[in-house]
């Protein structure tokens, strides 16, 4: 009886150390806020927003007027309509190096795209976006336009040289 006690503890204290391990690896293996960034328009790219709802904040899928987050299939079926609708394609995005300040951080990212009603030229576009961190991960939150020469030069240095 002694035996089998000793036994369970020292499989019990083995199960901890693999536990305890796994979950230090996995908070060291963490994406980034620049790698789910890049998954996130990878994903926009391809037109694959189901995928895309996972890695945006629940205020990016918060309905406005009713305050409720969204459902995967109402949301993903929105975006591809206004992704549809806007004849947008994303050529190309290059993204930069984020700052992080605690719980939000900020990626600026060099777009290459075109639609037919802000980017008809397919002009690349300097975009700036805030993740934030949400249910134990970073999330697309918002994003915004840099139009400043200032903002450019802070955010995008090399496209300055």
């Amino acid at each position: 009886m002694v035996k089998l006690c000793s036994r369970i503890v020292m499989a019990l204290i083995a199960v901890l150390v693999v536990l305890t391990t796994s979950a230090g690896v996995a908070r060291s293996e963490e994406a980034t806020p620049e790698e789910i960034l890049k998954r996130y328009l990878t994903a926009t790219q391809n037109q694959k927003f189901d995928d895309a709802y996972e890695l945006v904040s629940k205020a990016m899928k918060t309905d406005r007027k009713s305050g409720q987050v969204k459902s995967k299939e109402v949301w993903s079926k929105e975006s591809q309509y206004i992704f549809s609708f806007s004849e947008a394609k994303i050529f190309d995005f290059k993204i930069g190096k984020g700052k992080i300040e605690a719980n939000k951080a900020m990626v600026p990212n060099l777009l290459s795209s075109q639609d037919k009603f802000l980017n008809q030229l397919g002009v690349e576009e300097y975009e700036l976006y805030t993740l934030v961190k949400e249910d134990g991960g970073w999330k697309v939150d918002s994003q915004q336009e840099v139009i400043e020469p200032s903002e450019i030069a802070k955010w995008f240095p090399k496209k300055n040289k």
